[in-house]
């Protein structure tokens, strides 16, 4: 059902998108969906059999202040859910408004979820939120990440006004495992301190659960520092933590992508098998 009219406020949007994922026989299915606003689906993708693959699309292109974006994924009892998007979310110059991206995602046990978005621009001006919650069951398998981009450098734009606060939780049962929050205002010290981002304006997290010294070392391994950016991958506890700083969207992607394609075989059994929609 498309409730698109009834959620507009003025020039704003609020969009929510509800997922639910469960096993039906060998494979995955997309047993629940429901939107409100300008938040999709594609129909799910089986590039690898039983696990499967969906697209959230957000038709719009674009966040402007005062939009309120939500999205809910719930992955069922030993389903396989792996999740990206299309494009960059970009969100735009504000003229005070906040503009809020919430997602709240659910693992029960022995669920795996892989979530792998494209980048989030920050444009010079924009006021900008982005709270993301990861709730794992006992048993339930993660790898995810974050890929931020302050200003647009390749068109002369810096971060010089705006601001920009992110959140990500990650948690097993009442366990947290990683509690992050970062904010970035414009031509605030952070952005260009030596102890901050060093003139770097693409700062990226990403997360695997179930890995161990071996993994570690297989992912730092394979990954090399890329287009001048910086690489580096610890581990907490179970928590694999790889971060890129660098000036390219695209390199902070690539180098997620190399870890990615080590990590899936090491803690989720399964050889990588990219999304097709990062093909074109």
């Amino acid at each position: 059902m498309d409730g698109s009219a009834a959620v507009r406020v003025g020039n704003s949007w609020r969009a929510r998108l509800a997922l639910g994922f469960e096993m039906q026989g060998a494979r995955t299915v997309l047993a629940r969906r429901s939107h409100v606003g300008p938040l999709r689906v594609q129909k799910p993708f089986y590039p690898e059999g039983g696990a499967c693959h969906v697209y959230v699309l957000h038709p719009p292109g674009g966040v402007v202040g005062g939009d309120e974006l939500d999205i809910e994924v719930n992955v069922g009892a030993h389903a396989h859910a792996l999740l990206t998007t299309p494009a960059s979310a970009k969100f735009y110059r504000s003229g005070g408004a906040c503009s809020l991206q919430r997602q709240t995602l659910r693992l029960a046990a022995g669920a795996t979820m892989e979530w792998l978005p494209q980048d989030s621009i920050a444009f010079e001006g924009c006021n900008m939120r982005s709270d993301t919650r990861v709730q794992l069951a006992a048993d339930a398998h993660f790898i995810g990440w974050e890929i931020l981009c302050l200003g647009r450098p390749a068109s002369g734009e810096r971060f010089r006004r705006g601001a920009c606060r992110t959140r990500f939780e990650l948690w097993r049962e009442d366990v947290p495992l990683m509690l992050e929050r970062a904010q970035f205002d414009g031509n605030a010290p952070v952005l260009s301190a030596r102890w901050g981002l060093g003139n770097a304006n693409v700062t990226g997290t990403m997360m695997a659960t179930g890995a161990n010294r071996q993994t570690l070392q297989c992912v730092r391994d394979a990954v090399a520092d890329q287009d001048g950016g910086v690489f580096t991958a610890s581990l907490i506890d179970e928590l694999l933590v790889c971060r890129y700083l660098g000036v390219h969207a695209q390199a902070a992607h690539n180098a997620f992508v190399q870890a990615w394609t080590v990590l899936r075989p090491l803690t989720l059994g399964r050889t990588a098998c990219l999304p097709r929609i990062w093909k074109t």
